[in-house]
């Protein structure tokens, strides 16, 4: 999935993901010049966001 993609996923901006897929522990892959997520590590992702 690219950075358009899930942005639109997660609904939030590109400069948003683009600043805090790291620190959110958002697993990305540098393909080339273009930043990549897998659909399976956003959902794992999604899935630990848990509220207490």
């Amino acid at each position: 999935m690219g950075v358009d993609e899930v942005a639109a996923y997660l609904g939030v901006s590109k400069s948003t993901l683009y600043d805090r897929w790291r620190p959110w522990g958002l697993r990305g892959h540098r393909i080339g010049r273009y930043l990549m997520f897998r659909e399976r590590d956003v959902e794992t992702w999604i899935d630990r966001q848990v509220i207490p």
